[in-house]
């Protein structure tokens, strides 16, 4: 199983604490599972079961994009067949007629196996070496992190973890794991650790390294005012409408890193007008796209 003999009796302790009658043989000196193990039925009400039905339906079993389509495709089969016929027919149809899906997002394969050494090494408190693609030197880097937590955002998979080569806690994204194996050296997930806090108040994911706050504030045009104040986009946004139709979105981030790539992508229909070198930064990006399509056009 290649895992230690402490990490077996943990498991075999667990599934007893669960119920699960494991059984020791003194001839074969081992221990084996009863022949059929279920979870017990819940008493699911019907929005509940929509939801479950909704949600796992909608990972198809080869997708490459989720973490375990085969057990979601799975659960959703035995949900469905466990109901009686009247529910089963009813809920069916809203499972054709709702529908659940993810913007675009990394696929997880050929990173999965590295998702699931995350996993494993976040269950059984083992460090993970790793050979990770680094955009800021633009090589593979080898350290060893110590996972506090894998988290789903905008998009991709990332491991929260303490780096050995960085000696401080970083965020790492899956998909560019190039390489990765578990070590038989223990670590422990500080009690006082928080994700929140980790975060703070930075766009994504980036913060500055000096922890520096930026107080933003960006006027979008009529035409795209609605669509922006319609979305919780931070925590901190405050929304003000103006005589003219147009919108004052202001927040405060960490980091002016990710926040301007989302302000360009709304091109003319938004403004920023605070702080000057987020505006600045605008400006600078404007003026190098516009070199690039004046010399296309040369």
């Amino acid at each position: 199983m290649k895992v230690s003999r402490r990490t077996i009796f943990r498991d075999i302790n667990l599934l007893q604490d669960c119920g699960v009658q494991i059984q020791f043989s003194e001839e074969r000196q081992g221990y084996s599972l009863p022949g059929s193990i279920y979870v017990q039925p819940l008493d699911l009400a019907l929005n509940e079961v929509l939801f479950l039905l909704i949600l796992c339906g909608d990972i198809p079993e080869n997708s490459s994009h989720y973490p375990f389509p085969e057990a979601a495709q799975s659960a959703y089969l035995k949900i469905l067949s466990s109901l009686p016929q009247s529910m089963r027919e009813s809920v069916g149809e809203l499972t054709e007629q709702v529908q659940f899906r993810l913007d675009s997002h990394t696929p997880q394969e050929p990173g999965r196996e590295h998702y699931e050494n995350c996993l494993r090494s976040l269950r059984d408190h083992k460090q993970l070496r790793i050979r990770y693609f680094s955009l800021a030197d633009w090589d593979e880097i080898g350290l060893a992190i110590s996972p506090y937590r894998l988290v789903f955002l905008r998009r991709s998979w990332y491991v929260i973890a303490r780096s050995s080569v960085h000696r401080d806690v970083r965020t790492f994204k899956v998909s560019r794991i190039r390489h990765s194996e578990l070590l038989e050296k223990s670590y422990d997930i500080p009690r006082n650790f928080n994700l929140d806090r980790y975060l703070g108040n930075a766009w994504h994911l980036i913060r500055d390294a000096d922890g520096k706050s930026w107080n933003v504030k960006i006027r979008f045009q009529k035409q795209v005012a609605q669509n922006v104040a319609e979305v919780s986009w931070h925590k901190t946004q405050k929304l003000s409408w103006q005589e003219d139709g147009s919108l004052m979105f202001e927040v405060v981030v960490d980091s002016l890193k990710e926040i301007v790539w989302w302000v360009m992508g709304y091109g003319a229909q938004a403004e920023v007008l605070e702080p000057v070198e987020l505006r600045d930064e605008v400006i600078s990006h404007v003026k190098e796209m516009l070199s690039v399509y004046e010399n296309e056009s040369r």
